[in-house]
């Protein structure tokens, strides 16, 4: 079994409340979910309105594939033009016979 997790930092720049906010995120995570069927949850600056931490997670059996659709998830936000990305990590962790 292989776990992939990612954390994005995201500036909203066009925002001017916590609602705005959640309005954006709301639509990426949605578009991200079923786009990817991914987890996908706000994990940080839960109340600053022009800043978010998302978390992404996946699972599978091979980590090339994890590492290749959390880069698709970075890829998609990053170009979805809703928020700016700031920074983001990838990490893979390969459990029992997960193939590296």
């Amino acid at each position: 079994m292989v776990v992939g997790t990612c954390r994005l930092e995201l500036r909203i720049p066009h925002t001017s409340s916590l609602k705005g906010k959640r309005q954006v995120l709301r639509s990426i995570k949605d578009r991200v979910r079923s786009r990817f069927n991914v987890s996908i949850a706000e994990v940080g600056y839960l109340e600053e309105w022009q800043r978010a931490t998302l978390a992404v997670a996946t699972v599978s059996n091979e980590a090339k594939r994890v590492d290749e659709v959390l880069s698709k998830v970075v890829d998609f936000i990053e170009g979805h033009g809703l928020a700016l990305l700031v920074d983001y990590d990838i990490d893979v962790v390969v459990h029992g016979d997960g193939f590296a």
